[in-house]
């Protein structure tokens, strides 16, 4: 049985570790309840967080455009506050993917 997809989204700039242990638990969370969990922190772990990076701007569009694909998007609590968060939340409901809000009933 293929495990379901699920994108996580949420505040990154200006918290704390841009947010990355959220990332990370909501990660483990996710990944206990049998979801196979995209963590964009992952990648930002890797190729940095300057959002004036090329290669950042290359993967987080790459990430959006992996949206369509996934069963599901996961919204971290604050993602109201960012515009990352709120476009990847347009795509996910253009596509008519499962919305999962953090602290809401799963």
């Amino acid at each position: 049985m293929n495990k379901k997809t699920i994108y996580i989204a949420g505040q990154m700039a200006g918290l704390p570790d841009n947010n990355f242990p959220a990332f990370f638990a909501a990660e483990e969370v996710l990944r206990s309840k049998g979801w196979e969990p995209i963590n964009p922190a992952r990648f930002n772990a890797v190729f940095g967080t300057e959002p004036t990076g090329r290669l950042l701007d290359a993967v987080c569009e790459s990430e959006r455009a992996a949206i369509p694909h996934l069963d599901a998007i996961h919204l971290l609590k604050g993602w109201e506050k960012s515009k990352g968060a709120k476009r990847e939340l347009e795509v996910a409901l253009h596509h008519n993917l499962m919305v999962i809000v953090e602290g809401s009933e799963e």
